[in-house]
């Protein structure tokens, strides 16, 4: 698969005529070979959108609906395309890859109903004769950012909510997923956006930190969306606060799911399985700490253990029935590797699957876990996850809150109500009572606390982080002053 440049709704090559590959992380062979953009590339793009900027932000919300809904349509047509894409370039299984497409349908019209929405107020006023209100306007070109693991919803919402604010966006897709990004990009130009309203740029790793840093310099520029790590996203919003330019993060997760005494065992095992392995855990929501009260943890565990011994591992390209594929590259597994026996060195058991080899893992669980050990606290983003058993409700919110991190948590028990004051009392953007972890619905804002980043994605929340807030008066013009 090759992937070029999009600037002005025009596709081409870097202006040095550099590219890049992305390789698959076991058999090392060549997946995607993309354009590798360079930062006059870069501000060719942002100068695109500036002047796309003048039209777009007036356009009526009619028109932005139009093409949100019109993108929907294509990309449940390009659905196979985009499956089979995203199954080769980051070793999706299809239940994710098609997840995705559903998602990014449900976002793309979800966007679309926000045309509408984006209103201000009129305010009371001591002054006589005058009008006083508020509006919300586009704040002009919008640096977006999106990682490759869900890489349909989390580009779409990237893009899509920037665009029907009235704003106009580079995105610099991942160089992970850059064919699967790309993809995004295509079927909201064939919806109908205008040229230079979204520009598409792939560039090396070597060279994004330059490409990024001379894109939130440029005085267009006025928003900056990123997801992605923690360690990256810290980054990004030190060049924007440079800058004084808002930045919206989501960032890296440690999820929790509690488990409280009068828990349905059954019901938390099936929500388990879900969150913690699906692709490969390399979700930001994925659940990788369960918090489980001794009087039930024997029973937890032996149930977990069980269905996640039956998950196949492999390949999805070659194994349908594989729903364990390859992590994002051999890297991972040595750094995995390297938790699960400083793990077991402290005291802690595996009890199902094993040590990675290279990019490759079966579904692993590691109970018994405490807080010395370096797996209690890092993001392991792999299919692997841990169980710190626990004495009563107080010990489990200590430790559920115990981390850095604060984007997902869940909570499971009989008692609705006990289960919602422990849910409350969570520190994360979003916290589930008898579900999963991994949830996402385009009209529910999503994003974090503490070290997993600020701002809201998705809902009627999203209006704010991409419009500017004025505050205007109509006053009578012979209206008198004290001097």
């Amino acid at each position: 698969m090759q992937t070029q440049l999009i600037i002005d709704n025009q596709a081409r090559n870097g202006r040095e005529g550099k590219t890049f590959e992305r390789r698959h992380p076991v058999t090392g062979a060549l997946v995607t070979e993309s354009a590798a953009a360079d930062v006059n590339d870069a501000l060719d793009a942002v100068e695109s959108a500036a002047k796309a900027f003048t039209t777009w932000s007036i356009s009526g919300p009619s028109e932005r609906r139009a093409v949100m809904l019109k993108a929907a349509e294509i990309m449940e047509r390009r659905g196979p395309e985009f499956i089979e894409t995203m199954m080769s370039e980051v070793g999706a299984a299809q239940l994710w890859a098609g997840f995705n497409v559903f998602l990014t349908a449900q976002l793309f019209r979800e966007a679309a109903g926000l045309a509408t929405q984006i209103q201000g107020e009129t305010l009371p006023t001591d002054k006589p004769g005058t009008l006083s209100m508020t509006v919300r306007q586009p704040a002009g070109v919008v640096l977006s950012m999106a990682p490759w693991n869900g890489a349909g919803v989390l580009a779409a919402r990237a893009i899509a909510y920037p665009i029907v604010c009235g704003n106009t966006v580079v995105f610099r897709a991942s160089e992970t997923s850059p064919r699967t990004h790309a993809i995004i990009a295509e079927v909201l130009h064939e919806a109908g956006v205008p040229a230079g309203v979204l520009n598409f740029i792939t560039s090396t790793a070597e060279d994004s930190d330059q490409v990024v840093e001379a894109i939130i310099a440029h005085p267009a520029v006025r928003r900056i969306n990123f997801t992605g790590s923690t360690a990256v996203g810290r980054i990004i919003a030190e060049k924007a606060a440079r800058h004084l330019k808002p930045a919206l993060l989501e960032l890296g997760g440690k999820a929790p799911l509690v488990v409280l005494d009068d828990a349905d065992i059954d019901g938390a095992v099936n929500a388990a399985v879900f969150g913690s392995f699906l692709y490969q855990g390399q979700i930001c929501m994925s659940t990788e700490r369960f918090v489980v009260d001794e009087k039930v943890a024997d029973e937890f565990v032996a149930k977990f253990a069980a269905r996640a011994a039956q998950l196949s591992a492999g390949d999805p390209l070659t194994d349908e029935a594989c729903i364990v594929g390859p992590m994002i590259r051999k890297e991972s597994g040595t750094r995995i590797n390297g938790l699960i026996e400083d793990a077991l060195a402290k005291g802690a058991e595996l009890v199902v699957g094993d040590r990675a080899n290279g990019a490759s893992m079966p579904a692993t669980i590691v109970d018994k876990v405490s807080p010395e050990m370096s797996i209690y606290d890092q993001e392991t983003f792999g299919p692997i996850t841990t169980v710190v058993r626990v004495s009563g409700v107080e010990e489990a919110v200590q430790v559920a809150n115990d981390t850095e991190y604060g984007l997902a948590a869940a909570v499971f028990g009989a008692d609705s109500t006990r289960a919602l004051q422990v849910a409350m009392r969570i520190q994360a953007g979003h916290v589930h009572v008898n579900g999963a972890t991994v949830q996402n619905e385009a009209q529910a804002p999503y994003g974090g606390m503490k070290n997993s980043g600020y701002g809201r994605f998705d809902g009627r929340a999203v209006i704010n982080e991409f419009t500017e807030l004025k505050w205007i008066t109509v006053e009578q013009s012979d209206q008198q002053y004290p001097f």
